[in-house]
């Protein structure tokens, strides 16, 4: 039997909460993950791609040793599904936190299986606690002085004021 790979892409300009509970189940779901770091030109991103690279492997560490699945973290440039094609994923992992996501999340999906039908798209519910978290929010709510520790690590957080001081935001 053939080794089944996964792929949760995002931008993971932070990493939050919610997105380490998506890895975290995702890869009791398959043999491999691969967490995909979007470039996203049109998001603006706080921290480089290289920082959001080094961000996310920092973060897994725990679940890769907890649950003994192996879990990678690379640059994704590109079309989503030519990545998988080229990883040799069969699944691509999204998380949702709400209703809004779905309209979007759906019309993807079905986009990517009319570019490649073998590759299908699993949607992950967020858990409750983690619904409304988003990388957005996160840094508007730092940026302003709000507590964030409810939905980052501390590590991302010190990160995060670290970064808005440097920029004066703070």
């Amino acid at each position: 039997m053939s080794e089944i790979i996964g792929v949760y892409p995002g931008t993971f300009d932070p990493i939050t909460l919610g997105h380490l509970d998506i890895v975290n189940r995702a890869s009791k779901m398959v043999d491999k993950l691969i967490v995909g770091v979007a470039v996203n030109s049109g998001k603006d991103p706080l921290f480089s791609l290289e920082e959001r690279i080094e961000h996310v492997k920092e973060e897994i560490t725990d679940i890769c040793a907890s649950n003994g699945t192996k879990v990678e973290v690379r640059h994704v440039d590109g079309l989503l599904v030519k990545f998988a094609e080229e990883v040799g994923a069969k699944i691509i992992i999204r998380g949702m936190r709400a209703v809004s996501d779905f309209d979007y999340e759906f019309k993807m999906s079905v986009m990517n299986s009319r570019l490649n039908s073998d590759i299908e798209t699993v949607f992950l519910m967020a858990s409750e606690r983690q619904q409304f978290v988003s990388s957005m929010f996160v840094k508007e709510i730092c940026r302003l002085g709000g507590d964030i520790s409810s939905f980052v690590t501390p590590r991302i957080s010190e990160l995060l004021i670290q970064r808005y001081k440097e920029q004066g935001k703070i």
